[in-house]
Parts: structure tokens; C-alpha cells; sequence
């Protein structure tokens, strides 16, 4: 019988035993034990470092705070598409400015937390805001939906909106 090496299995030691009744036992194997992952050799995280998405010097806290996506690539599997993404995002503002009357759209600057996005407040004070890749896409989309545009550095928030949405939440 052949023995083979299972990495990261430690082969089982032969144990002589002896009898109370003095005569030699036979032999009896112990059963296999496995290693612990950290001793059983570079093979294993090698394996794990090219299925993961992080570099194997990261630590699992870190993996678990990164803001990297969950699979290696930029969207989930399913989500729309970029093109995609945009059209809804035109669609959605091409609607708001044909329901409402006297629509303007206001260009609000990057964040630590979000992008530029682009608000567009009606005359009632309603409003939405969208994300955009940058101002000048911002710019883009409100000459193309035929609205004025101002930028929130320079003028602020309308009174209207601010008035509209402390009655949203008394409602």
C-alpha cells in the first residue's frame, strides 16, 4: 500500500500499544488531524488571495470596510448598465420638468459622500435630485430639457423648497 501526502494533512502516527496483560498489542493508527489554515503553507493563501478581490496583505476588518464592490467588477451581476443607468436618469428628470410648472435645476457639487448631482425644484417648492458623472453633464442635461441652471455655491436653495419640505414633514 502506497501512502500519499494530503497537503495541510498530517499523516497519522503508528502507536504501540501493550496490554495490562503484558503481551504486544497490535498497531493502531490515529485518526488524520488537520492543520490549522495559518500552518498549512503558502499553497493554501496563495489560493485564497487569487480568488479574493483584495490583496492578500489586506486584513478581513479592511475587506469587510472597503468600498471596493462585493464581485471584482464595477456593478453587481444583473444591474443595469451605464447607458442604461443615464436614460433612466434623463427619463426621470424629463418627466419631473413636464408635469411641474416653472422647473429650474440647480448644479450641487461633489461630497465626500456623493457625487455632483443635478435638483430640479418646481415652483411648488417639490423637488428631485439625480446623481451626474460631473457639472458640465449637469449643464448638459437642463439646456437639453430647456430649464435654467444655477449652482448651489452661488445661490442656494430656493426659499419654496425649504418651505415644502417642512411641510412634508408635519404631514
Amino acid at each position: 500500500m502506497l501512502k500519499t501526502a494530503t497537503p495541510g494533512v498530517r499523516s497519522a502516527p503508528v502507536v504501540r500499544t501493550v496490554p495490562a496483560s503484558g503481551l504486544p498489542g497490535r498497531d493502531l493508527p490515529l485518526p488524520a488531524l488537520r492543520l490549522p489554515a495559518h500552518r498549512r503553507g503558502r499553497a493554501r493563501s496563495q489560493e485564497r488571495s487569487r480568488r479574493s478581490k483584495y490583496p492578500s496583505s489586506m486584513s478581513r476588518l479592511s475587506q469587510l470596510f472597503s468600498r471596493k464592490p462585493a464581485n471584482g467588477a464595477g456593478a453587481p451581476a444583473g444591474a443595469p448598465s451605464t447607458a442604461d443607468q443615464r436614460r433612466a436618469t434623463v427619463e426621470h428628470l424629463a418627466d419631473f420638468a413636464r408635469t411641474r410648472v416653472g422647473v429650474e435645476a440647480y448644479i450641487e457639487p461633489p461630497t465626500n459622500d456623493t457625487p455632483t448631482t443635478l435638483m430640479l425644484i418646481a415652483t411648488t417648492g417639490e423637488w428631485t435630485r439625480r446623481r451626474v458623472p460631473d457639472a458640465r453633464t449637469a449643464r448638459k442635461v437642463a439646456e437639453q430639457l430647456e430649464l435654467p441652471v444655477y449652482d448651489v455655491n452661488f445661490t442656494g436653495y430656493p426659499q419654496r423648497m425649504r418651505d415644502w419640505n417642512s411641510k412634508q414633514r408635519r404631514r
